[in-house]
């Protein structure tokens, strides 16, 4: 049996206490949220605050080393503060960000966020060490009532032989089989999604890679902005992460000359074009941890969304659909994401045991479908439009 991470609350309601101790012993809650990662932090402890029971499971605990999520656009922070988890953005030194700096060729601009209205605070993202943040955003799934937090490492949905409809999660604790049972079964485990091939109409393309390094204590041309680098070549994305860390990222596009084997790889690439087309004022930091390493990369992947017909399933967050990582726009299509389900069921109370059954999930989800559908076309609509 997994071994729930215990979340210390002594005080809570005896339903409370039945709840928990159906999601411990039995396995059994209203919905089953497989990752622990952006989006499933965050609506396990949005669904936990409405009243519903959620097992969050999650294969690994650890804090996690990437190099893409670091970078919170400002709707993302709007949505953040609107779920009531603004508060996992301190403490981690956090950099805010006031806009973007962008070049092309030897001309620049700074382009500040625009306000709402002219009398609006400046709006700003927030960017930072992704790790950092996703251990901010457990904590508050472990510390809310409704929600227990299993390490364990989901291997397979539970479906119903008769009516196809999801169940459940099948799962892997130290090498023992475990199973997971919810009315709702919510996939968010990211790009590399164990279930996406098989409920997924369409799969993912990537035609380029980002490589990156991490800048210590570097001079940007404008501080607590996003930097976007266009040239002749592919483009080269600067923001801070920290007090004294900057993250480089350079996107590499398959069979790019400069990059191949015989021209001496990514290296030669980063060497001889990245490094001389860099500010001034960044080339000695650049140098620096070209010289140290490590040298780490992600696929730049593009996936449009598609409609899951599946009872009893959702898919969310980048196992649902990606854009580019240049956009930054990743974890503020989530957030949003979680606003739209969550003012969908406080309407619809749709998963209170009172109402659940196997005949009322799937009409919920096609009536969700729609709305979710329209409102994030338009955030990924606002999100995409750099890249076209």
């Amino acid at each position: 049996m997994a071994t729930a991470v215990p979340n210390g609350h002594a005080n809570a309601t005896q339903s409370a206490d039945t709840a928990e101790e159906r999601r411990r012993v039995h396995h059994d809650a209203d919905v089953v949220i497989v990752g622990a990662g952006v989006l499933g932090c965050a609506l396990a402890v949005t669904l936990g605050k409405q009243g519903r029971s959620v097992l969050l499971l999650e294969a690994s605990m650890k804090e996690p080393d990437r190099i893409v999520g670091e970078l919170l656009q400002p709707g993302g922070v709007q949505a953040l503060e609107r779920l009531g988890l603004a508060e996992c953005l301190e403490g981690i030194d956090s950099i805010p960000s006031y806009g973007f700096y962008v070049s092309y060729f030897d001309k620049a601009v700074t382009m500040p966020y625009p306000k709402e209205t002219p009398s609006s605070l400046p709006p700003r993202g927030r960017s930072f060490h992704h790790g950092r943040f996703i251990m901010k955003l457990r904590e508050a799934a472990l510390a809310c009532p409704n929600v227990t937090v299993v390490e364990t490492k989901a291997t397979d949905l539970i479906t119903c032989s008769h009516t196809k409809q999801v169940l459940g999660v099948e799962c892997q604790t130290k090498g023992k089989k475990d199973c997971y049972f919810g009315h709702l079964t919510v996939v968010a485990d990211g790009y590399a999604s164990k279930f996406r091939k098989q409920y997924h109409t369409n799969t993912p393309t990537v035609k380029s890679r980002f490589w990156a390094l991490e800048l210590i204590d570097t001079k940007l041309p404008a501080p607590n902005h996003g930097h976007v680098l266009l040239s002749a070549n592919p483009p080269i994305l600067l923001y801070q992460i920290g007090t004294h860390e900057t993250r480089i990222l350079v996107d590499i596009p398959e069979n790019l000359p400069s990059a191949s084997v015989k021209n001496g790889g990514v290296k030669n690439h980063l060497w001889n074009v990245t490094l001389p087309s860099l500010p001034e004022s960044v080339q000695p930091a650049f140098r620096a941890a070209l010289e140290k390493g490590p040298l780490r990369s992600m696929p730049n992947s593009f996936l449009p969304a598609a409609q899951n017909k599946t009872p009893g399933l959702v898919i969310l967050g980048d196992a649902l659909n990606m854009r580019h990582p240049l956009t930054g726009g990743g974890m503020t299509v989530a957030f949003n994401d979680v606003l739209v389900f969550r003012d969908l069921l406080t309407k619809k109370r749709i998963l209170c045991h009172q109402y659940i059954g196997h005949g009322v999930v799937r009409p919920f989800l096609c009536e969700w479908f729609v709305p979710l559908l329209v409102y994030r076309t338009f955030v990924q609509s606002a999100t995409n439009v750099t890249l076209r």
